[in-house]
């Protein structure tokens, strides 16, 4: 797999999804025998991955397994958890502790963790030793919104290797600067998305949305542009994205990127427990039959973000249609997605980016 390539696929069987990835990738050809592996998620709080807070625990089991097939062995889930959580509550909690067990494999909490300074363009910045013992990194960030940055996805999941106090001196310095020079310190070989069911809006959970979506890449500048995108930004908006590009970290140039989707028929969504009440409000006018789970994630993301710019009022009374069940209708409204292009307002696209469904809506009278 190339630094200019993303795969993405659509499912529900978690696990698969992630191997299959992971063999289209010959990762485990990469990666020389013997080498110490860790799996980076992201458990910022205690709470389960079906609250778009943290990392599935079946995509680091996948891992684990494919891994071990090709004779992987040293290998060691780590993570700090943020400053107001225990990272071993979460461990436990999330079910990661049950995997260390089960496979044979390490559960290190960064907070036990020394730390060593290293300089990037004059700025210094604390890493917990733990990230010294590790030869392949893999990230496994979670695709969801953030109250601070908008988004967060590759790029601020370094942060749960640093230590609490300088976690405290990133938010102090405004986060974009700080995460972005971090990432030049610290570069994983590996990024797997998981775009399960990511919360709306913040880093903690409570509003999921559900995509059944993942993704692989090795450049995390790209793979945040393209999420920045998925979720109604401009990857310039975002500022620690142009910034880790300017330091060389990648590149944001998605026109130049090679995207490859595995399982596009297995986009039908599966609504997982009651949506939260900001996502309830949201959709109030959304006319949804038979909606595949990316093209309804990708149109809630965009009524979030016109909801934050404050657009959103331009929709009034409108209902928005969306889902295979309009296949085939011709009439007067607004449709989102290849299978709405009867409506007289439509949105391309299958599915259609969020930025461009936000384009499309800011533009009604």
């Amino acid at each position: 797999m190339n630094r200019n390539e993303l795969y993405l696929i659509y499912g529900q069987d978690i696990k698969e999804m992630t191997k299959k990835m992971l063999r289209e990738g010959q990762v485990a050809e990469e990666i020389p025998q013997g080498a110490r592996i860790g799996l980076k998620p992201n458990l910022v709080v205690a709470a389960l991955a079906e609250t778009g807070a943290t990392t599935h625990p079946e995509i680091c089991e996948a891992i684990i397994e494919y891994l071990q097939e090709a004779g992987h062995r040293d290998i060691t889930i780590l993570e700090g958890s943020w400053v107001g959580d225990r990272t071993k509550r979460a461990f436990e909690l999330c079910g990661f502790n049950a995997i260390g067990k089960r496979y044979g494999v390490k559960v290190h909490d960064t907070k036990d963790d020394g730390f060593y300074t290293v300089k990037v363009n004059g700025m210094e910045l604390k890493i917990c030793n733990s990230y010294q013992q590790i030869d392949y990194l893999i990230n496994l960030p979670v695709l969801k919104g953030h109250c601070q940055t908008q988004v967060t996805c590759a790029l601020k999941n370094m942060k749960g290797l640093i230590p609490d106090a300088e976690k405290r001196r990133f938010h102090a310095m405004g986060l974009h600067k700080p995460i972005a020079y971090l990432n030049k310190a610290i570069q994983p070989q590996l990024i797997v998305v998981d775009g399960i069911c990511g919360d709306l809006d913040f880093e903690e959970g409570g509003n999921p949305v559900q995509m059944n979506l993942m993704m692989m890449g090795k450049d995390p500048v790209l793979v945040d542009a393209y999420v920045a995108e998925s979720m109604g930004f401009s990857p310039k908006e975002i500022a620690y994205i142009p910034l880790a590009e300017q330091l060389g970290v990648g590149s944001s140039d998605l026109s130049q990127a090679k995207i490859t989707e595995f399982d596009a028929d297995k986009r039908q969504a599966v609504r997982r427990g009651t949506p939260g009440r900001k996502v309830r409000s949201l959709v109030q006018n959304v006319c949804e039959k038979e909606a595949c789970s990316a093209c309804y994630g990708n149109l809630v993301r965009a009524l979030a973000r016109m909801s934050d710019n404050g657009t959103l009022r331009r929709i009034k009374d409108r209902k928005i249609h969306i889902g295979q069940g309009y296949k085939g209708v011709e009439e007067d409204g607004i449709g989102v997605g290849v299978c709405c292009k009867g409506f007289s307002r439509h949105v391309a696209g299958c599915p259609p980016r969020a930025v461009d469904i936000v384009a499309a809506l800011e533009e009604l009278d």
